[in-house]
Protein backbone atom coordinates (compact mmCIF):
# COMPACT_ATOMS: atom_id res chain seq x y z
CA UNK A 1 0.00 0.00 0.00
CA UNK A 2 1.21 3.28 -0.56
CA UNK A 3 -0.14 6.81 1.41
CA UNK A 4 -0.80 9.79 -1.44
CA UNK A 5 0.26 12.88 -0.19
CA UNK A 6 1.01 16.00 -2.74
CA UNK A 7 4.50 16.99 -1.43
CA UNK A 8 3.56 20.82 -1.49
CA UNK A 9 0.26 20.06 0.74
CA UNK A 10 0.28 20.37 4.51
CA UNK A 11 0.02 17.08 6.22
CA UNK A 12 -3.06 15.86 7.58
CA UNK A 13 -3.34 15.00 11.08
CA UNK A 14 -4.91 11.60 11.80
CA UNK A 15 -5.90 10.65 8.03
CA UNK A 16 -4.63 9.72 5.06
CA UNK A 17 -5.62 12.05 1.48
CA UNK A 18 -5.17 8.93 -0.33
CA UNK A 19 -3.91 5.40 -0.83
CA UNK A 20 -3.10 2.91 -3.34
CA UNK A 21 -3.28 -0.72 -3.34
CA UNK A 22 -1.24 -2.87 -6.18
CA UNK A 23 -3.79 -5.34 -7.16
CA UNK A 24 -2.05 -7.07 -9.99
CA UNK A 25 1.46 -6.00 -11.66
CA UNK A 26 0.57 -2.31 -13.21
CA UNK A 27 -3.33 -2.54 -11.72
CA UNK A 28 -3.99 -0.28 -8.81
CA UNK A 29 -6.64 0.40 -6.37
CA UNK A 30 -6.86 4.37 -5.81
CA UNK A 31 -8.74 5.60 -2.66
CA UNK A 32 -9.16 9.10 -2.24
CA UNK A 33 -10.44 10.19 0.84
CA UNK A 34 -13.14 13.08 1.63
CA UNK A 35 -11.66 16.02 -0.08
CA UNK A 36 -12.84 19.69 0.42
CA UNK A 37 -12.49 23.15 -0.81
CA UNK A 38 -9.90 24.13 0.87
CA UNK A 39 -5.99 25.15 -1.02
CA UNK A 40 -3.03 22.69 -0.36
CA UNK A 41 -2.04 25.15 2.58
CA UNK A 42 -5.83 23.66 4.13
CA UNK A 43 -7.44 27.41 3.94
CA UNK A 44 -10.56 28.42 1.86
CA UNK A 45 -10.32 31.04 -0.09
CA UNK A 46 -13.89 30.85 -0.86
CA UNK A 47 -17.13 30.42 0.51
CA UNK A 48 -19.07 30.30 -2.74
CA UNK A 49 -20.67 26.31 -3.73
CA UNK A 50 -19.71 26.21 -7.10
CA UNK A 51 -15.86 27.52 -6.41
CA UNK A 52 -15.57 25.05 -3.73
CA UNK A 53 -16.71 22.19 -5.41
CA UNK A 54 -14.05 23.36 -8.52
CA UNK A 55 -10.82 23.18 -5.28
CA UNK A 56 -12.36 19.87 -4.30
CA UNK A 57 -12.71 18.36 -7.67
CA UNK A 58 -8.65 19.71 -8.28
CA UNK A 59 -7.58 18.06 -4.70
CA UNK A 60 -8.84 15.08 -5.95
CA UNK A 61 -6.83 14.95 -9.33
CA UNK A 62 -3.80 16.11 -7.49
CA UNK A 63 -4.26 13.17 -4.87
CA UNK A 64 -5.20 10.80 -8.28
CA UNK A 65 -1.92 11.62 -9.42
CA UNK A 66 0.25 11.17 -6.85
CA UNK A 67 -1.16 7.29 -7.06
CA UNK A 68 -0.71 7.20 -11.02
CA UNK A 69 -4.57 7.80 -11.53
CA UNK A 70 -6.10 10.30 -13.44
CA UNK A 71 -9.85 11.46 -13.92
CA UNK A 72 -11.14 8.79 -16.24
CA UNK A 73 -9.87 5.87 -14.10
CA UNK A 74 -12.42 7.22 -11.23
CA UNK A 75 -15.34 4.33 -11.17
CA UNK A 76 -16.99 6.02 -7.75
CA UNK A 77 -17.63 9.67 -6.80
CA UNK A 78 -19.64 10.27 -3.40
CA UNK A 79 -20.85 13.57 -2.87
CA UNK A 80 -21.91 14.92 0.55
CA UNK A 81 -23.13 18.53 0.44
CA UNK A 82 -24.25 20.62 3.55
CA UNK A 83 -27.51 21.90 1.82
CA UNK A 84 -28.87 20.56 -1.24
CA UNK A 85 -31.10 23.33 -2.46
CA UNK A 86 -27.81 25.41 -2.84
CA UNK A 87 -26.25 22.08 -4.32
CA UNK A 88 -29.09 22.41 -6.99
CA UNK A 89 -29.20 26.02 -7.59
CA UNK A 90 -25.12 25.42 -8.40
CA UNK A 91 -25.80 22.58 -10.83
CA UNK A 92 -24.94 24.62 -14.31
CA UNK A 93 -21.83 25.95 -12.33
CA UNK A 94 -21.08 22.46 -10.84
CA UNK A 95 -21.18 21.07 -14.43
CA UNK A 96 -18.55 23.72 -15.95
CA UNK A 97 -15.88 23.00 -13.07
CA UNK A 98 -16.59 19.27 -13.01
CA UNK A 99 -15.80 19.06 -17.25
CA UNK A 100 -12.80 21.68 -16.81
CA UNK A 101 -11.38 19.73 -13.92
CA UNK A 102 -12.34 16.04 -14.96
CA UNK A 103 -13.57 16.12 -18.12
CA UNK A 104 -16.47 14.12 -19.87
CA UNK A 105 -15.92 11.14 -17.81
CA UNK A 106 -19.15 10.28 -15.49
CA UNK A 107 -18.70 7.41 -12.84
CA UNK A 108 -21.27 6.23 -11.09
CA UNK A 109 -21.86 8.71 -8.70
CA UNK A 110 -23.80 9.85 -4.91
CA UNK A 111 -24.82 12.44 -3.62
CA UNK A 112 -26.23 12.87 0.24
CA UNK A 113 -27.39 15.86 1.83
CA UNK A 114 -25.37 15.34 5.45
CA UNK A 115 -26.43 17.51 8.71
CA UNK A 116 -22.63 18.54 8.54
CA UNK A 117 -19.23 18.41 7.80
CA UNK A 118 -16.25 18.28 9.85
CA UNK A 119 -14.81 21.57 8.67
CA UNK A 120 -17.25 24.52 9.50
CA UNK A 121 -16.57 26.11 6.18
CA UNK A 122 -16.76 23.15 3.99
CA UNK A 123 -19.97 23.24 1.79
CA UNK A 124 -19.01 19.98 0.10
CA UNK A 125 -16.90 16.68 0.58
CA UNK A 126 -16.37 14.22 -2.20
CA UNK A 127 -14.33 11.22 -1.65
CA UNK A 128 -13.64 9.14 -4.96
CA UNK A 129 -12.08 5.30 -6.23
CA UNK A 130 -10.27 5.19 -8.83
CA UNK A 131 -9.18 1.75 -10.89
CA UNK A 132 -6.11 1.75 -13.00
CA UNK A 133 -5.65 -0.86 -15.36
CA UNK A 134 -2.40 -2.42 -16.45
CA UNK A 135 -0.10 -1.32 -19.16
Amino acid sequence: MQILQPPSWAKPRGYANGMAFEMTVGSRLVFVGGQIGWNAEQRFETDDFALQVRQTLENIVAILAEGGAKPEHIVRMTWYVKDKVEYVANYPAIGEHYRATIGRHFPAMTAVEVADLVEDRAKVEIEVTAVVPAA
